[in-house]
């Protein structure tokens, strides 16, 4: 939606949603208490019961992951990061000891000329082990989610140690002591730097192992330098002074010692411990208070908030791009960034949860775009970019080409991300200069091979819809869903930005002609001639359902198409994976049916399963998966909040056994930020403010009486119904409208009461 104007009626001269629905009634009454509040009236608040840090750290605390048994493995145990280093932590396999894994997301190979699974991959760094004297024969170990800190004791047969540990700005920050016969004894243990996926096949022909590590001591400062073939050096610092180590590692190209400087200098102008940890618990707290979520099923509401912990630690905006594993490397056979679907569920709740600066894909995107034009055939680098199957952190992968059965819409996928970053920030200067410029080359791309034919439409030549083992000959869905959607987005951003670009006529005749989505009796197909025939765990033939939404439930003649083409994918079982489950989850969300979409997202959590999530909630195949466990809690999003096609939706999708729900300061597109309380299956008040000053379509989803809408100064705001349920409504930006049904309720933010109770995550 553009402008302010709505039918042609400016909302300044349209009467408010009282007077429309009850002529005579003042503005802003509601059934049973009179005028309401008014100019001149006081104005009304939210009471919010999360406004302190005990509140937090209270609610928080219920959520922590809990261990009273010993982590055998990486999918048990905690995890602690920054967004670029971070480290699992669990028994190490060889010793007695508890490892500590060193590893860091700007660590990498630089040798594309043998891929990205080997030569730009990720490298693996070291770990350290906490070694006792005795043998372990209890933990009781808790990691904060309030403070993102690790704390617990080791119990041996010879005494007890007790520790601390939690990363902040590059460096992994520990605090052990020994009781009894015990002794602290830290040891650094470097790893080959080696692909990770030596554990599913030999390196390339002609590929030659990186030289050794070498050590290095300056004063109290220990070194491990690892120089790399490609250039640049990987440079691990630690330090020991009492009973805190501190740890960075560095990571360097072209340059083969800068590293090494940047890690000295980092630990030798270490703050003390106190500070450290008093710097970043500030930040981890002033993080949470960004949104608050909860729901009455406790293992559910602590998966998400574990999820947000972890999106934290593994992403920061300019930070690295998150590969499949985030920061937290293990053997894999998937060591790189995959962009045909991996990356865009990584990142997916960094908006409803109003956390923008967690979005490292928007800042590479920006930061690679030379590298995206390199990454298409040098015919088409005048005007094109693109990105192929999977890549390091600057996206250094070559596009196959529309008609050699390659996958070709990775990029404009990406930037759906991008613009999804921007319909929830609104801000002009990521459209203007990322996606505008980036979206035109990844359509250009396109525009070279779509061809007409003697039907009169567009079509594409053969692509591939990401990982399904039969290539269409042509009209590939995923495909014809980006087209269409970069399209109009395209059309929608030279609006917004005041640009006279001479291929709108093209975007326009692209949309018009292009050839409808292949369909058979079944739902929608993969491609022309390619039925959706074998079980598949990617969704993206479906593309165009979700998460485009350019074919959508709010389409009745649609709906009968998306049911069949849902149900299809998934009576095909056998090769579902986890975001198979949460993909379906999203979809039956978007329908509204919320109990579906709950059976299919807890399908995640069943043990049963043949990939579910894991103790810790991180989830694994042949190797280490983030995107999966994140995609889950966008799917709890979903059933709460959506804002696609121009229309905030409160929960829209809320599963009938959740009588109580709390949502505040959810951020949608558009840039508002809603706040909702639903309590004995009815939602009894909305909040929205505007951050931009968008136009504003809200479906409510309130009943039991007249509606009433007030500005955050008390006085009546103009709205009128667009559809069933749905206002428009004037809301200046920095303004707040209020909504509810019947009398006042109260307007209190708070923890909702547990009516499903379940175990901590880790191992209670």
């Amino acid at each position: 939606m553009l402008g302010t104007v709505l039918g042609g009626t400016t909302l300044a001269a349209l009467p408010t949603v009282a007077e429309a629905a009850s002529p005579g009634t003042p503005a802003g009454a509601a059934e049973g208490e009179g005028l309401g509040a008014g100019p001149g009236r006081a104005p009304w608040t939210l009471r919010n019961r999360m406004d302190s840090s005990g509140a937090w750290s209270g609610f928080l605390r219920r959520q922590d992951l809990i261990w009273h048994k010993l982590p055998k493995l990486w999918h048990e145990g905690p995890f602690l990061g920054d967004g670029r280093l971070g480290s699992m932590v669990y028994q190490d396999p060889n010793t007695n000891g508890i490892r500590f894994t060193v590893q860091h997301g700007e660590v990498q190979d630089h040798r594309p000329e043998f891929g990205s699974g080997w030569g730009t991959c990720r490298l693996p760094v070291g770990h350290l082990t906490l070694d006792p004297v005795g043998t372990v024969t209890a933990v009781d170990w808790r990691l904060s989610l309030w403070d993102a800190e690790l704390t617990g004791t080791v119990t041996t047969d010879k005494g007890s140690l007790t520790f601390a540990a939690f990363i902040h700005d590059g460096i992994l920050a520990t605090r052990a002591t020994a009781d009894g016969g015990e002794k602290v004894r830290w040891t650094f243990h470097p790893e080959e730097a080696i692909s990770p996926r030596k554990i599913s096949e030999e390196p390339p022909a002609g590929y030659t192992p990186n030289p050794p590590w070498t050590t290095r001591t300056t004063g109290d400062v220990q070194q491990i330098l690892q120089p790399l073939t490609g250039g640049g050096q990987t440079a691990t610092a630690h330090r020991r002074s009492g009973d805190v180590l501190l740890l960075t590692v560095a990571h360097s190209h072209p340059s083969d010692t800068r590293a090494g400087e940047a890690s000295l200098k980092k630990i030798q102008r270490a703050d003390a411990y106190g500070v450290l940890r008093s710097r970043h618990t500030t930040w981890w707290h002033a993080f949470y208070r960004k949104s608050f979520v909860s729901v009455p099923d406790e293992r559910l509401q602590s998966f998400h908030w574990i999820q947000l912990y972890k999106i934290a630690s593994a992403s920061r905006e300019g930070g690295p791009v998150m590969a499949t594993s985030g920061p937290w490397l293990e053997p894999t056979p998937w060591p790189a960034v995959w962009w045909n679907l991996n990356v865009q569920l990584e990142y997916w709740i960094v908006h409803g949860s109003n956390h923008p600066e967690l979005d490292s894909l928007a800042s590479t995107l920006r930061q690679s775009q030379e590298q995206l034009i390199a990454n298409v055939p040098a015919a088409y680098r005048s005007d094109s970019a693109g990105v192929g199957r999977s890549s390091d952190m600057f996206m250094n992968r070559s596009a196959p080409t529309p008609g050699s059965g390659g996958e070709s819409g990775n990029l404009t996928w990406a930037l759906h991300n991008a613009w999804l970053s921007y319909r929830h920030t609104m801000d002009e200067g990521l459209l203007r200069d990322t996606i505008y410029p980036l979206l035109r080359r990844a359509m250009n791309y396109y525009l070279h091979f779509l061809q007409p034919e003697d039907d009169g439409k567009l079509h594409l030549p053969s692509t591939l819809s990401p990982e399904y083992p039969v290539v269409p000959p042509k009209d590939t869905n995923y495909d014809l869903s980006l087209i269409r959607w970069g399209c109009a987005t395209l059309l929608e951003a030279s609006e917004r930005l005041g640009v006279d670009d001479p291929l709108k006529p093209r975007w326009q005749e692209v949309l018009t002609k292009l050839t409808p989505y292949p369909v058979d009796g079944n739902g929608f197909m993969i491609g022309a001639d390619t039925p959706y025939a074998q079980s598949h765990r990617h969704y993206s033939h479906l593309l165009m359902v979700y998460p485009l939404y350019l074919v959508n439930w709010d389409q009745p003649e649609q709906r009968e198409l998306i049911e069949k083409s849902v149900a299809h994918w998934h009576a095909l079982t056998g090769a579902h994976r986890g975001y198979s489950y949460t993909g379906a989850a999203s979809l039956y969300a978007m329908m509204g049916r919320g109990e579906t979409a709950l059976s299919y997202l807890k399908m995640f959590f069943d043990p049963t399963t043949r990939y579910p999530c894991r103790a810790n909630t991180h989830y694994t195949e042949a190797g280490p998966v983030i995107e999966t466990p994140l995609s889950a809690s966008q799917s709890l999003h979903d059933m709460l909040c959506q804002s696609w096609g121009g229309v905030v939706r409160v929960f829209p999708a809320v599963p009938d056994s959740w009588a109580d729900v709390t949502l505040h300061d959810f951020r949608t597109q558009g840039a508002f930020l809603v706040s909702a309380a639903r309590t004995g299956g009815v939602t009894r008040f909305v909040r929205v403010r505007s951050l931009a000053g968008e136009p504003l379509e809200l479906r409510h989803g309130l009943s039991g009486g007249p509606v009433t809408a007030l500005l955050d100064d008390g006085s009546p705001a103009r709205t009128r119904p667009t559809d069933d349920g749905t206002l428009a409504i004037d809301l200046p930006k920095g303004r707040e409208v209020l909504l509810y049904a019947g009398r006042r309720p109260d307007l209190v933010i708070a923890p909702v009461t547990v009516s499903e109770p379940g175990e901590p995550w880790g191992l209670p």
